[in-house]
């Protein structure tokens, strides 16, 4: 293997920044490889705590990883930046400008170019078309998203304490993002009364939360022992769960649906569907699913180039597709880490990627949930409140930060989150 090939991974999320990590190690460190992570944030975040930021139940700004800092550290590189163009025959991709918050060009397009090319770009929610969802609904696909939909809910919080009135959310999605934001915001408001009611003078606001599912049952991917249990649950906190109702619009005050009614909304959330980014037509035309998602063999590279790969949510394998999961990025980033060394220095071909189901873990706030083991046992919700549950989702966590900083340094980032538990307020307040 040439002392500078060139291994370029685009994307930093659970599987970019896993394959850089590990690349760093084995080839960046003795320079036998170039590894670049790219990426248009500076930071990463574990995606299924996105919910988490957006209630505002987690602070971010404890559980981001800086890219630079990782990639120093683990012997890869990083820009910041979005790859826009992808030239195969010449082995180049164009990176867009990047511009500071005030708009000010901070950095010119750039050219990179590589012998392997690992897009990891993860997805986003898919509106389906469906007329004023853009316009009028708010996201929470990545941090900023997240930190905007929870800077509106502080806001309007705000708002209904100053006037004593009811605050009204509507989700579109009962999947495990929609199911577990609306916990989140009843648990978040349960933590902020004993704040705000001394604060502010005032009876705490109620919030009112609808779940709009168009399918018959929310968390769908789960067993329906889990999803009828999750509904019981929701409704028990005040959530308004309303099956096999499908959005036909939405506007400034709410969805309309296919049947005709309307829910009245203030905050107006689309967790709905998964699709790639549009940034995947610019691939070099690389061939697309109907959803954008990149075309690849079970080896994990695309069906139309060998030296481009594509894993996680941004993929999809023709001849047995797997779920948008962090668990599926995750097991191709290891595959791809162990595999790519010897294909790029003897030529070996790329096996492919056995995906091993090891199960999922829903968890609603500090009040109930559920895993899903392979071979349909389900643990949780029981006498313990779901409690093994609960607490599976949080060493999820745990082992990805130490998969990420090592062992010693993960323990160490677990002990900063509990003293900073003790410190800061349990929920963002500012």
């Amino acid at each position: 293997m040439a002392s500078k090939s060139e291994i370029l991974i685009v994307g930093g999320g659970v599987a970019g920044l896993a394959l850089a990590t590990r690349l760093g190690k084995s080839l960046g460190r003795h320079g036998k490889a170039r590894i670049t992570l790219v990426d248009k944030s500076f930071s990463h975040v574990w995606k299924p705590m996105l919910h988490c930021f957006a209630a505002g139940t987690v602070l971010n700004e404890n559980d981001r990883i800086s890219f630079i800092s990782q990639a120093s550290s683990h012997h890869f590189e990083f820009w910041p930046g979005e790859v826009v163009s992808v030239d195969r025959d010449k082995r180049e991709v164009v990176l867009s400008p990047l511009h500071a918050s005030d708009g000010t060009k901070v950095l010119e397009s750039r050219t990179l170019t590589y012998d392997a090319i690992v897009l990891a770009v993860g997805s986003c929610a898919n509106d389906f078309g469906t007329p004023g969802v853009k316009e009028n609904c708010l996201f929470i696909d990545n941090l900023i998203e997240a930190n905007a939909f929870n800077e509106k809910f502080r806001m309007e919080i705000l708002k209904s304490f100053a006037n004593s009135s009811q605050l009204d959310i509507a989700i579109v999605g009962g999947g495990a993002t929609g199911t577990q934001l609306a916990a989140e915001l009843h648990k978040s408001l349960e933590i902020v009364d004993p704040v705000s009611l001394h604060a502010f003078g005032k009876k705490p606001p109620k919030l009112r939360v609808t779940l709009l599912q168009s399918g018959p049952r929310i968390l769908p991917a789960f067993p329906e022992s889990v999803s009828v249990a999750a509904q019981q649950e929701l409704e028990r906190l005040g959530v308004n769960v309303c099956t096999s109702s499908r959005v036909a619009s939405a506007d400034a005050t709410g969805f309309t649906l296919k049947d005709g009614t309307h829910v009245n909304a203030t905050l107006r959330v689309w967790a709905a569907g998964v699709k790639a980014p549009d940034v995947t037509k610019a691939y070099g035309g690389l061939s697309l699913n109907k959803s954008g998602q990149i075309l690849v063999k079970p080896n994990l590279s695309s069906v139309d180039d060998d030296r481009i790969f594509a894993m996680g949510d941004c993929s999809f394998i023709t001849d047995e597709p797997l779920p948008a999961t962090a668990q599926v990025a995750r097991q191709q980033a290891h595959h791809l880490a162990q595999h790519l060394p010897a294909w790029l220095e003897h030529g070996k071909n790329v096996p492919s990627c056995i995906f091993h189901n090891k199960g999922a873990i829903v968890a609603l706030g500090n009040y109930n949930g559920w895993a899903a083991l392979p071979g349909g046992t389900v643990l949780g919700g029981g006498i313990m409140h779901g409690l093994s549950a609960r607490l599976g989702h949080i060493m999820l966590y745990r082992k990805h930060q130490i998969e990420l900083f090592g062992y010693y340094r993960g323990l160490a980032s677990i002990l900063a989150d509990w003293i900073e538990g003790i410190i800061r307020p349990p929920v963002r307040l500012d």
